[in-house]
C-alpha cells in the first residue's frame, strides 16, 4: 500500500479561554494521498483554522502525530518547519496577502529569495507560474491595479513557485464574486490534475462539492461519510442550518 503524502494520527489541540477549556480538535484522524483534493468545510468555531494550522506547520497539536512523506512534524526543529512551509506548501488565501508596492512578477518572486535562486532564475521561474495561470501579461502591474481574481491568481502563482507537493486553500474564493469564484475552482482543478494535491478549507458547502472528497469539521471532530455525502444523514442534517446561515 502507497504511504499516505499525508497522514494525522488522533490530534487533539484545546486552548484556555477565559478559563474554559476550548477543545479546539479533539482525537482527529485523516489521511491525504497523492492526487487527492480535499475540502474540509465547516462554519466559524469548528476547529478547521486550528486544522488548517496544523496541516500548514504553523502551530503543534497537544497530543496526536502529523507525518508529511513520512516525517514526523513534531520532531522538527524551527528551521526544518520553515523549510517544511517553503517547500513542501503552498499556502493560498482569502485575502491574497500580496505585498501593494511590488509587481505580480516580484510577488510571486518572494518565496524563491528565501530559497536562494539567483536573480535570472526567480524572473524564469515567476514568470513561468504567472503564465500557468493567465497572467503572464500581467506581470508588471501592482495589485491594486488587478482585480479581485487577477489578485487571488497571483497568489496562486506565487504557491506554486516553490513547486509545492500540497497547495493548502484557505476560503480562496470568500472575497471573490460567484464567477470569478468559479473560475478559481476551475484553476485549482486543473492544478489537481497537474499533480498537485489541494486541500481547500471553506464554509461554503458549494464550494466543497468541487473537491473529490469532502470532510466536515464540527465542535473540533472530523467527519466523513463514503458514497455520496450529500445524502440524508444525522451528521450532515444536524450540521445543515449551520451551512444555510453562512
Amino acid at each position: 500500500m502507497t504511504q499516505p503524502v499525508i497522514e494525522i494520527k488522533n490530534l487533539t489541540k484545546t486552548y484556555e479561554l477565559g478559563g474554559e477549556t476550548i477543545h479546539a480538535l479533539e482525537d482527529v484522524s485523516l489521511h491525504i494521498n497523492d492526487g487527492d483534493f480535499i475540502s474540509i468545510i465547516g462554519p466559524s468555531g469548528s476547529g478547521k483554522s486550528t486544522f488548517m494550522n496544523m496541516i500548514g506547520c504553523l502551530d503543534k497539536p497537544d497530543s496526536g502525530e502529523y507525518l508529511i512523506e513520512g516525517k514526523n512534524v513534531a520532531k522538527m526543529n524551527d528551521n526544518e518547519l520553515a523549510t517544511i512551509r517553503n517547500v513542501k506548501i503552498g499556502f493560498i488565501f482569502q485575502n491574497f496577502n500580496l505585498l501593494n508596492k511590488l509587481t505580480a512578477l516580484e510577488n510571486v518572486e518572494l518565496p524563491l529569495i528565501y530559497r536562494g535562486l539567483s536573480a535570472k532564475d526567480r524572473k524564469e521561474k515567476a514568470l513561468s507560474c504567472l503564465k500557468l495561470v493567465g497572467l503572464e501579461d500581467r506581470w508588471g502591474h501592482l495589485p491594486t491595479q488587478l482585480s479581485g481574481g487577477q489578485q487571488q491568481r497571483v497568489a496562486i502563482a506565487r504557491a506554486l513557485a516553490g513547486d509545492p507537493t500540497v497547495l493548502l486553500a484557505d476560503e480562496p474564493t470568500g472575497a471573490l464574486d460567484s464567477k470569478t469564484s468559479n473560475d478559481v475552482l476551475q484553476l485549482l482543478k486543473q492544478l489537481n490534475e497537474k499533480g498537485h494535491i489541494i486541500v481547500l478549507i471553506t464554509h461554503d458547502l458549494e464550494v466543497a462539492k468541487q473537491a473529490k472528497r469532502i470532510v466536515r469539521i464540527h465542535d473540533g471532530q472530523l467527519y466523513e461519510n463514503g458514497g455520496d455525502w450529500f445524502e440524508p444523514n444525522r451528521i450532515y442534517q444536524d450540521g445543515l442550518k449551520e451551512y444555510q446561515k453562512q
